[in-house]
């Protein structure tokens, strides 16, 4: 339980400031160019010091690394309640982005130190189905705290400052023990992430986020509202779908993996996707986007878990923090490539290029993981 405290913590960060992002720009004068700034700020200390906090947890212990990271991810996020200067807001965001870097990647080692086996897999499951419904309803909670004020969202974080005391005296994680020669550390990690399976699930990481940020969430709210007239609401109802099926599947994992292997759902989840996304391409109401969006959502609750699981039974405990450090850098150039390779795609062959690349995407990443993991 207290590790899925943690995972509310890790989208926090974002999620639940997005419905105040357009008043923020009204009272400092913004720009919508400028206003990115905000997230932006927010996920670039991440890039640079997920893989370092993921060796230093390794070296030096679990609990000496997330305890501070929540300490500093609450009270820098809370900080930003009380400025009424963007600048100072943007570093606030840095310092609050320094302190989430940890928390996804040490939260999914540290319940891969806890279980092995299938009882892994299905708290990966349940993780992940409890980090689908966290995204779908901290916009709510955030828009409806903003009713008092732009600036009371972004006081949630504070939660994390008893959570991390709760982590400290009452988590009863196990530590690293054995101490491997620094040299000899990183050689076995190398060597890690060369095996074909490894670098296989790595590969699924990134083409997974590229589909995620790509068609989903950057181009299917342009063609909800440009081609049906959705409004932002709507938007996200239709949207929000895709995170309740996540949630609904992965908590299942447990009892789907009694049937078939981490190996054969994730696998099949990308299949999912293809035709969610080449499905996307063709729809002529609004609410038909339900259907490939679920399909989407089922996807998504096979695919994550089971990836994480499967890395997790990968990497020896004294080298985990690393390799799950390694998966979260391929989570960022996935989010990052998404749009930029999706935008192209636009430009050439329009909004069905985008869908149509998504599918490609996703079948060129199901005969790879069929050819690697095996």
């Amino acid at each position: 339980m207290i590790c899925f405290g943690v995972t509310l913590m890790v989208v926090m960060g974002v999620t639940s400031i997005t419905p105040v992002l357009p008043k923020v720009m009204e009272v400092f004068g913004i720009s919508a160019r400028q206003i990115g700034l905000l997230i932006t700020s927010f996920t670039i200390p991440g890039v640079v010091l997920t893989p370092v906090m993921g060796v230093l947890a390794d070296r030096f212990g679990r609990k000496r690394i997330i305890v501070p990271s929540l300490f500093l991810f609450g009270i820098a996020g809370a900080a930003c309640c009380f400025t009424r200067d963007f600048h100072l807001l943007l570093t606030l965001r840095f310092f609050q982005g320094v302190g989430a870097a940890a928390l996804g990647p040490l939260n999914i080692t540290i319940i891969g130190d806890l279980f092995s086996g299938q009882r892994r897999t299905a708290a990966l499951g349940l993780n992940a189905s409890i980090l689908a419904l966290a995204v779908a309803a901290y916009p709510v909670v955030g828009g409806s705290l903003a009713i008092f004020g732009w600036y009371v969202p972004f006081f949630l974080p504070i939660l994390a400052v008893p959570l991390g005391c709760i982590v400290l005296f009452k988590l009863g994680n196990p530590e690293p023990k054995e101490q491997q020669q620094i040299g000899e550390y990183f050689r076995a990690i190398l060597a890690g992430i060369r095996n074909p399976q490894v670098l296989g699930l790595l590969l699924a990481t990134v083409a997974t986020f590229i589909i995620l940020y790509g068609p989903f969430l950057t181009y299917l709210p342009v063609v909800l509202h440009r081609a049906f007239g959705a409004t932002s609401f709507t938007i996200g109802c239709i949207i929000s779908v895709a995170s309740l099926m996540t949630a609904v599947v992965a908590s299942q994992l447990g009892r789907l993996i009694a049937r078939f292997s981490e190996r054969r759902l994730f696998k099949f989840a990308f299949l999912l996707y293809a035709v969610a996304c080449a499905l996307m391409a063709h729809m002529d109401g609004l609410w038909w986007f339900v259907l490939p969006i679920a399909l989407f959502g089922l996807g998504q609750g096979l695919n994550l878990p089971s990836v994480q699981s499967l890395l997790t039974s990968y990497a020896p405990m004294e080298q985990r923090g690393a390799f799950m450090a390694v998966n979260g850098m391929a989570l960022r150039l996935g989010q990052t490539l998404g749009p930029l390779v999706m935008g192209g795609l636009y430009a050439f062959f329009g909004i069905n290029g985008v869908f149509y690349g998504g599918s490609v995407v996703a079948v060129v990443m199901f005969v790879t993981a069929v050819i690697l993991v095996r």
